[in-house]
């Protein structure tokens, strides 16, 4: 192997960094001081005209505004629907004769508690109770029908709207829809024309306006109106539920008793049982057949909830005598 410091490097070309430096600055350590050229000592002033500028800055970029990140849309709620307000009665004020309703046996509001009241209290009160547990308005329309004429549906209804009207905050509308025998405004001693079989013929007919107000506080009363040979289709057509829609819904505290014609007579009962949540089948005690009882609750099957109601019973096993306490002292 050839040692590199016997090797003459003089006139040779410098191979590597380090020996060019060496070459031209004297950077060799084995040699003494540094050679460095000689500077001249006349260099004359760089002229102001030509000293270096300052480097020249980047062109300014557009400012480009950058959008705030859209936030996800979220829709406002819709509005909750308004409930429907219950529609006012509006038609005539009548005054009832306290002694006309005396006469008739009905129960008179001013008058001492009988067992008469004591009697459709109770009946009230359970009807009451289904009507307020319902959901739908049809639980605060009550059916008042019997399988025969003369078994006393008129006044067991008349009694019950008298005495359902006693209820602080209730308001009663008494139907008559016994449009072949109207009789619920001679119980009452009043007058009137038109009713709810004009109402269910002219649909620009507003029935609220045919409803009578009473001296009876809560109590009104919707005439049977003009009778005509298609009362059993205006009781069929949509336009019923579209008057009994208006006379309950928004009305939570109204309660609508239909009277209407016997089961076994006509059609109209089986007609409005479609559009009630509660039935009451009057029947009379010891006369009215069970056959017919069977066949008027069919008639009336479209109601769902039919009760009994016994009239005209003489005899009460536990010897219940409704009233009678009233009157006793001391007891």
């Amino acid at each position: 192997m050839t040692e590199q410091g016997k090797i003459n490097r003089e006139g040779a070309r410098p191979a590597s960094l380090f020996e060019r430096a060496d070459a031209a600055y004297g950077l060799d350590p084995r040699a003494g001081a540094p050679k460095f050229p000689p500077v001249p000592l006349d260099i004359p002033p760089v002229p102001q005209a030509v000293r270096r500028a300052p480097a020249p800055q980047p062109a300014a970029r557009p400012a480009v505004h950058t959008a705030p990140a859209a936030t996800p849309y979220a829709p406002e709620p819709a509005p909750a629907p308004e409930a429907p307000r219950a529609v006012a009665f509006s038609g005539p004020y009548v005054a009832i004769d306290r002694e006309h309703l005396r006469e008739q046996g009905l129960i008179v509001p001013e008058d001492p508690v009988t067992g008469l009241l004591e009697e459709f209290r109770i009946v009230k009160r359970e009807l009451l109770a289904d009507a307020r547990s319902g959901a739908s308005a049809r639980a605060r329309r009550i059916l008042v029908c019997s399988p025969h004429s003369g078994e006393g549906k008129t006044y067991c209804a008349t009694n019950l709207a008298i005495a359902l009207a006693a209820e602080r905050g209730l308001e009663v509308l008494l139907v008559d829809a016994d449009v072949v025998q109207p009789s619920i405004t001679d119980r009452f001693g009043i007058e009137a024309e038109q009713g709810l079989m004009d109402a269910l013929a002219d649909p620009a007919l507003l029935p609220e306006s045919l409803v009578i107000r009473t001296d009876i506080e809560g109590l009104f009363v919707l005439p049977a109106g003009t009778a005509s040979s298609l009362d059993a289709e205006y009781l069929a057509s949509t336009r019923t539920a579209e008057v009994l829609d208006r006379l309950t819904e928004g009305a939570p505290d109204r309660i609508l008793i239909f009277d209407t014609p016997p089961a076994l007579a006509a059609s109209a009962a089986a007609e409005l049982a479609k559009h009630v949540g509660q039935a009451l089948l009057v029947v009379r005690a010891d006369e009215t057949s069970r056959a017919a009882l069977d066949d008027a609750q069919q008639l009336l099957s479209a109601c769902p909830d039919i009760k009994l109601l016994l009239n005209a019973a003489r005899y009460s096993p536990s010897g219940r005598r409704f009233g009678s306490y009233y009157g006793a002292k001391g007891k």
